[in-house]
């Protein structure tokens, strides 16, 4: 018999949880994209409207699949980007985020990692067909790493997890 000790959430996370702020489809976003895997487990999607001559963001939504930390993480990040010039946006970090919950457990912390991975994914893609600015990175960047990391292991455990159920 194993006991599990139930994970102990902030008011912010289980706040988040119940009532997601932004939470939805944008039909209009000019940038867009995916973290994480549905096949495997958590996904965040997050899409970006943003004003082209000022390159601030102003509005973001998110949809996302998973456990309460997901939906957490991607719904504080739109919150945390609304206004926001794409360029201090992409300074926001996972830690950032888990700090603005009043923290994240320690084994959720890949939460923030994939919603932040999202995040740079749907401003890379915002300047796929537009001159790049100089702050943004032309090699991925730690986070962006890690998000893949993420996703490489989610596919792993799946298929680990297919293979003991056809046994």
């Amino acid at each position: 018999m194993s006991s599990r000790m139930p994970l102990t959430y902030s008011k912010k996370v289980l706040e988040l949880f119940r009532n997601p702020k932004n939470l939805g489809r944008m039909e209009d976003a000019n940038a867009e994209a995916l973290a994480g895997s549905l096949a495997c487990g958590d996904m965040i999607a997050i899409y970006l409207k943003v004003d082209e001559p000022s390159e601030k963001i102003i509005d973001a939504k998110f949809e996302s699949y998973g456990c309460a930390a997901n939906i957490a993480a991607a719904s504080i990040l739109t919150e945390m980007v609304k206004g926001k010039s794409l360029q201090d946006a992409w300074k926001i970090s996972w830690k950032d985020i888990s700090d603005e919950l009043g923290g994240l457990p320690s084994v959720k912390y890949h939460c923030g990692v994939l919603a932040v991975g999202a995040l740079r994914r749907a401003m890379r893609a915002y300047y796929v067909n537009r001159p790049k600015p100089d702050w943004l990175p032309g090699e991925l960047t730690r986070e962006e790493k890690q998000a893949l990391e993420e996703e490489k292991l989610m596919e792993v455990l799946a298929k680990r997890a297919q293979s003991q159920l056809a046994k």
